[in-house]
């Protein structure tokens, strides 16, 4: 019985601190990919991800419209469709993890170059591959914010 209980006591705060490292990695792959997407880093963009046969991106637009991007383009895209600069802010992190699969979603406000801000809420789905989360397929929900 000593035993189960010291078990639990050292393992429980263990298994905490696993899933708080996993859940930082994950949010750092995240904003990694964010940011070398806004500039223009190809070769850093590609590193984030890891393309399996199952992988999809699937973007919809303020208008209604959706875009299904084939996933070979987060590994060499071409540079006139990467963010062109400015900065990105991802926010209200929910992270859910289920041993070395997980999906993460966020909120982006993006302020392009010369100021123009743009709205998403964004999914990511992510395996750990070698150690490493890596970014298997994404959904990008664009949308114009109500006035008030």
């Amino acid at each position: 019985m000593k035993k189960l209980v010291l078990y639990l006591l050292l393992a429980f705060p263990l298994g905490l601190f696993a899933q708080t490292n996993d859940e930082a990695a994950i949010k750092a792959v995240v904003q990694r990919e964010t940011d070398t997407w806004r500039a223009g880093d190809i070769k850093g963009h590609a590193e984030c991800w890891h393309v399996q046969p199952y992988s999809r991106i699937l973007v919809s637009l303020p208008d209604g419209t959706s875009i299904d991007v084939p996933p070979a383009v987060m590994l060499n895209p071409t540079p006139d469709i990467m963010g062109g600069g400015g900065n990105s802010i991802n926010s209200n992190y929910r992270i859910g993890i289920i041993g070395d699969a997980a999906w993460s979603s966020h909120d982006q406000e993006t302020t392009a170059k010369d100021g123009t801000k743009s709205y998403s809420y964004e999914m990511r789905m992510l395996e750990k591959i070698n150690g490493q989360w890596k970014i298997v397929g994404e959904s990008v929900h664009h949308y114009t914010p109500k006035t008030k």
